[in-house]
């Protein structure tokens, strides 16, 4: 059996940056900016606002109960523990779910659509 000759397939290449020996755009060009979508200053502050936001609910959060809305339509009810650095897991106590309580679990970020507690 011969093997099919493979079709070549061309290369892009950017062109060289300022400095001469990268390749790509300028951080501060109006090509890389566009692409960029705006001002990457306030992109920046817009996220680490919307981080601090998140912290702050998590820490709101810490010791009340809080209910848990699942893929495939599953809700269960908790005691909010806390989450790990990575955003992974959701650490929780007293996990309510249609097969029983378990005192301690970890709650995959993954597998959690959105979460609710009372202040």
């Amino acid at each position: 059996a011969t093997m099919p000759v493979p079709v070549p397939v061309g290369v892009l290449r950017l062109p060289r940056g300022p400095d001469g020996c990268s390749r790509g755009f300028s951080p501060t060009s109006l090509r890389f900016q566009a692409l960029l979508g705006g001002d990457t200053v306030a992109a920046q502050g817009a996220r680490a606002a919307l981080r601090q936001r998140y912290l702050r609910g998590l820490a709101a959060a810490r010791g009340r109960p809080t209910r848990f809305c699942l893929r495939a339509g599953v809700q269960v009810d908790a005691v909010f523990g806390a989450a790990d650095v990575e955003a992974v897991a959701f650490q929780v106590d007293a996990l309510r779910t249609p097969l029983g309580v378990q005192a301690a679990a970890l709650l995959r970020c993954a597998d959690v659509l959105a979460y609710s507690f009372l202040l």
